[in-house]
């Protein structure tokens, strides 16, 4: 195993896996950590998808370094925490305690934080995390239900998060190329810095800093450091470059969206959707929590649709009607609400003749994932940056597509069905 990445949500870890397995590493994703004694695949690179975001930071810590621990025990050679390209945390963690911890486990003195993506439009300069050229706390991310990111500056971001001392490394640097990347980490270790925040403009600038990185026992960042990363290995020639697949084969089977995602991205998808014709039925959370809207009328509503339309089952409430929703049940109560439907809905619709399931969101992913039992995935063809169709290893036999909810197009919903073999049925 060149590469073993821990993950903190569902969708991060499949957007790592596309970007692994794009540059030629064959990867595997495993959901949730592996059963005591469970003999992890045999890949070039493996990813763990966790649900650590937005839990305690002490849980995230923990369950972080086991999986870690299992990776090394596997044999992998270099350790990768993957988190978001916008840095989802607060003050109190989870990516500064989770990173500090990993260092601990690896016995690394430097590592990098490096979030960069560009292809989705997030890219750091001096410092500062940008989303589609706005800096983050001026954008949509400012509004997150869960981690709301106020504050642009990661070198700020993290040291409150973390007791290690936080540098970073400009963008001047890094266009100097490999060389003076690995010169300006020896001089900030031996001025005891411990992590490093890299600016990225461009995803040239992921192969230069990748290049450094290759002798570094533990690497953070979001899915583009992936990238440079899995160029090491094709360069040295452990692994042959290869031709990204176009599509994929799938069980045959209907077709579902399932969104739980706020975000404006998928907002704008669902609008996109229902503009063109597809059924659309909401969430209302309200209702679910009355017990006048169920997992069992929204899935027979599902199974009621004709049986070549793709219905979208969607709870993306704009961000004033999420907040007035969150002031009634509290932050979290709303969120789990829904997830834990969507789940339910799924299971229900997997035993009913669905068999392609596309979800947004990254905790409606995940808890839908485990709904239905999936406990590993192959990779599939790209939908959209960060974005693959995937296809579960044994049993059941399913193809996803999990969507972290600020990636892809407007028309994400409706062209991703177009990838897959057979045709939609």
């Amino acid at each position: 195993m060149l590469i073993g990445a821990v993950a903190d949500d569902i969708t991060g870890a499949t957007d790592l896996c596309l970007m692994l397995s794009r540059e030629g590493l064959r990867t595997v994703q495993v959901i949730g950590l592996p059963n005591a004694g469970q003999v992890l695949p045999e890949a070039d690179a493996v990813v763990i998808a966790l649900k650590s975001r937005s839990i305690p930071a002490d849980e995230a810590v923990a369950i972080s370094r086991t999986a870690a621990r299992a990776l090394r025990d596997a044999g992998a050679g270099q350790i990768l925490f993957k988190y978001c390209s916008t840095f989802d945390s607060t003050d109190a963690g989870n990516i500064g305690p989770v990173a500090e911890a990993l260092m601990t486990e690896t016995g690394c003195d430097l590592t990098i934080a490096c979030p960069s993506f560009p292809a989705t439009g997030r890219t750091t300069y001096k410092g500062h995390l940008f989303v589609n050229d706005q800096l983050l706390s001026d954008s949509p991310l400012k509004d997150h239900p869960l981690n709301p990111m106020h504050d642009a500056n990661l070198v700020r971001v993290l040291g409150r998060q973390t007791k290690l001392p936080v540098g970073m490394v400009p963008i001047s640097t890094i266009w100097q190329g490999e060389a003076a990347v690995r010169a300006a980490f020896a001089a900030q270790r031996a001025a005891g810095t411990r992590i490093l925040i890299v600016d990225t403009l461009e995803d040239e600038d992921l192969r230069t800093i990748g290049a450094a990185c290759s002798d570094m026992a533990l690497v953070t960042g979001g899915s583009g450091i992936g990238l440079g990363l899995a160029a090491n290995f094709v360069r040295s020639g452990q692994v042959a470059a290869r031709a990204p697949s176009k599509s994929m084969a799938a069980p045959e089977g209907r077709s579902v969206v399932l969104a739980g995602s706020c975000s404006v991205a998928t907002r704008g998808q669902i609008a996109a959707a229902r503009a063109a014709g597809l059924p659309t039925l909401v969430l209302d959370v309200d209702a679910l929590a009355e017990g006048r809207q169920t997992p069992q009328t929204l899935a027979d509503w599902a199974m009621s649709q004709p049986a070549t339309a793709i219905p979208v089952l969607y709870s993306s409430a704009e961000p004033a009607v999420l907040q007035a929703i969150q002031a009634r049940m509290g932050q979290h109560a709303s969120g789990a609400l829904v997830e834990a439907t969507l789940a339910q809905v799924a299971q229900i619709l997997a035993t009913s003749g669905f068999a392609r399931f596309l979800v947004a969101g990254g905790e409606t992913s995940g808890a839908v994932v485990a709904a239905l039992g999936v406990s590993m995935l192959e990779i599939g063809p790209e939908i959209a940056p960060g974005v693959p169709w995937t296809r579960s290893i044994g049993t059941p036999d399913l193809a996803l597509a999990l969507k972290s909810g600020n990636f892809g197009a407007e028309d994400f919903f409706l062209k991703a069905w177009s990838l897959l073999e057979p045709a939609h049925v």
